[in-house]
């Protein structure tokens, strides 16, 4: 799969100093069950080792891709990320058909950005097909499948707050709360799972996220606000404010992502 770069400044940056995300979520099967599904759900914002660049524009660090927008924060030792998300109304994209399923999601996690090797993650997906909506929660420890909560209730306008902590490299736990009916869950992962985590990256992310190799039709899911984003390495809290910003391009520019203290918004345009 081939993912674009385009300009938006003056500064330049060499491939082998950006980031390289790893793909987040594993799935398989056309629907959006995640239970259903079996196959990887891989795909990288950015191909290390290509002739894709990165730029500077004059307030942060922004790259295009295929497939990621949000914000990444990039250094060392995080091990806990957070966010409130209000779960949006997803609409069919301009030239949209009423027979194809079009989705998108939004994640808090750790990892698979500058760090290959594992993700932890926790979020929702919004799709529509036709007049018809629908939500599901998931959570994931690439390189495993990704996972449904089956006992949760996600409709729009719902408050969710998500949460991913790593206990060690090994190991760690997830939790989604619906704020707007009081109901939480959470998945403690065990050790060896196959990935290890960099704690490297920390992220809040909207994704057209790949099904069976193939990313799935891109819903407008209009603006998604990760408010109250933090994220821990050791003893200290950090906001978004310092992170490289992402935005996808398919054919054109899709998003719109920005930071402001510690809110992450990302509109579709």
């Amino acid at each position: 799969m081939k993912f674009f770069s385009i300009f938006i400044g003056a500064t330049l940056f060499a491939t082998s100093t950006t980031a390289s995300p790893l793909a987040s979520r594993q799935q398989a099967g056309g629907a959006t069950q995640r239970s259903s599904r079996a196959t990887r759900r891989t795909s990288r914002p950015y191909n290390p080792g290509t002739s894709e660049v990165i730029y500077l524009n004059q307030t942060s660090q922004e790259t295009y891709n295929s497939n990621w927008a949000g914000a990444v924060l990039i250094g060392t030792g995080y091990t806990s990320v957070s966010g409130e998300v209000t779960v949006p109304v997803p609409q069919l994209p301009r030239g949209a058909n009423s027979y194809t399923n079009y989705c998108a999601s939004a994640w808090v996690g750790i990892d698979g950005d500058t760090c290959n090797t594992a993700i932890l993650q926790t979020g929702i997906d919004f799709c529509i097909q036709g007049d018809t909506t629908s939500y599901s929660a998931w959570y994931e420890w690439y390189p495993d499948y990704a996972h449904d909560f089956s006992n949760i209730q996600i409709s729009a306008g719902d408050v969710i707050k998500a949460r991913v902590d790593a206990t060690s490299r090994n190991s760690g736990s997830v939790a989604l709360e619906n704020l707007s009916t009081g109901v939480s869950v959470t998945h403690i992962f065990p050790q060896d799972l196959g990935g290890r985590l960099c704690e490297f990256n920390a992220e809040w992310i909207v994704e057209d996220f790949s099904v069976n190799n193939a990313m799935t039709p891109f819903t407008n899911f209009g603006t998604v606000v990760f408010s109250n984003a933090v994220a821990s390495r050791g003893r200290n809290t950090y906001g978004p404010s310092n992170s490289t910003i992402m935005d996808i391009y398919q054919d054109r520019i899709l998003t719109s992502a920005s930071v402001a203290g510690n809110t992450v918004t990302i509109s579709y345009i």
